[in-house]
Order: structure tokens, then C-alpha cells, then sequence
């Protein structure tokens, strides 16, 4: 994604974690730069450092204080502009597809608590929800 960003507004400054240090290794050689390992609960950059801070099908996976914590750095970091995609369910009949599917997440639910645990940590960003269908 950051490879892309920087084909479509070259000037852009972009930054990257991921707590997998072999994603790291085995990034795009020209995004190598700009990637680095690090964890989602502290995210290793300065108060209100981006303009655009977007995480994709990664905070679910955190058990839920880390992902209120991760919540809450996205926030910490960001401008103006947050995005996350998050497992969520609307009906009963997703929620079960959700839990016959989900091999990863720690932390999905219902769209309408998502709305709420994004209030309790104060989370103002868009969000768009992953659901099973």
C-alpha cells in the first residue's frame, strides 16, 4: 500500500509497521526505507506526525485491551484523518459465518459495539467492517 501511495503522490512522506520482522525483511526493496518493525500499541512515532493513519484487518487481531490501546494510538498519531477495518457482524446469520470463518481475530463484534468501544477510547476515525458473508 505505501508503494502505492507513493506511485500516485510522489512527494508524500509515508511510514510503515508491522510486528513481523520477516514482512519487514521481505518488504519492496524501494518501501524498505520506510518500514519498520513495531507494534500497534505503541506506535513508535510523535503525536499527530500523519495526515492519513489506516490500519486494514489488523488491530481485530489484538486481544481487546490491546486493541483499544492500538485504537487509541491511531488516534495519538494522526492529524486528522484514521481508517481502520475491523470483523464485525450486523445479524445473527454473519455472526455465525464470523465464527465458523475467523481464524485470527481476538477481538471482533457486533457493528453497533464496535461504534461504542470506538466512543469509550475516543476513536474518531472512519472504519469499515469486515464482515463474513
Amino acid at each position: 500500500m505505501l508503494h502505492d501511495f507513493k506511485l500516485l503522490m510522489p512527494a508524500a512522506t509515508v511510514a510503515g509497521i508491522d510486528i513481523s520482522t520477516y514482512a519487514i525483511s521481505h518488504a519492496m526493496e524501494d518501501m524498505k526505507p520506510f518500514v519498520r518493525t513495531g507494534n500497534a500499541t505503541s506506535l513508535p512515532y510523535a503525536s499527530r506526525s500523519f495526515d492519513l493513519v489506516i490500519s486494514i484487518n489488523t488491530i481485530h487481531n489484538l486481544p481487546l485491551p490491546e486493541c483499544k490501546q492500538a485504537l487509541r494510538e491511531i488516534q495519538r498519531v494522526s492529524k486528522t484523518h484514521g481508517f481502520v477495518v475491523v470483523d464485525a457482524w450486523r445479524k445473527e446469520e454473519e455472526h455465525q459465518r464470523m465464527l465458523a470463518w475467523n481464524l485470527t481475530a481476538l477481538t471482533y463484534m457486533h457493528a453497533e459495539e464496535w461504534k461504542k468501544l470506538f466512543c469509550e477510547v475516543g476513536y474518531n476515525g472512519d472504519h469499515y467492517w469486515f464482515i463474513a458473508e
